[in-house]
């Protein structure tokens, strides 16, 4: 049995959650580069649910789009983090309706029995911190692929 590669991707939609720090290093290199608008943020107090509504980057398809010729894709996904205790926020003005935050990455601290603090690093230094009581993060493609308006792969000038 071989491991599984980017080359073997195909169009089924993701669906993964992350429970440990290694499941969530998976998440963040598939939401790297992910873009979303402010307003499509929710943190729902009552159900310790904190949500994005992203555009990430397929990367899973980048060689194979290469391969082919064809364009690099794009995939509206949920970004789902369970069990959120607070939410803070730097370096984001959320009364700034319009403006698009990309997401660079996802980081956990872990404090004690399972608890911790996701980051959600964001370009141009902003950050969205959620306190967790245990670490659950989903990640669910919800619309089919369409082409990268860009047409390029995501680059933060080397």
């Amino acid at each position: 049995m071989a491991d599984a590669r980017f080359e073997d991707a195909d169009e089924a939609p993701l669906h993964l959650v992350a429970r440990d720090t290694e499941d969530l290093a998976v998440l963040s290199a598939l939401v790297q580069d992910a873009v979303f608008p402010i307003t499509e943020m929710r943190w729902q107090k009552r159900r310790r649910r904190f949500a994005l509504l992203i555009n990430r980057f397929r990367w899973e398809d980048r060689a194979a789009a290469a391969r082919a010729g064809r364009a690099y894709e794009r995939v509206r996904a949920l970004l789902v983090v369970e069990e959120a205790l607070a939410v803070q926020t730097q370096g984001i003005d959320r009364s700034a309706s319009g403006t698009v935050l990309s997401l660079l990455a996802l980081e956990f601290a872990p404090a004690a029995d399972g608890a911790g603090r996701l980051t959600l690093l964001l370009a141009g230094d902003g950050a969205i911190a959620l306190d967790v009581e245990a670490m659950e993060v989903t990640l669910r493609d919800v619309t089919r692929p369409y082409r990268a308006p860009s047409g390029r792969v995501p680059g933060h000038g080397d």
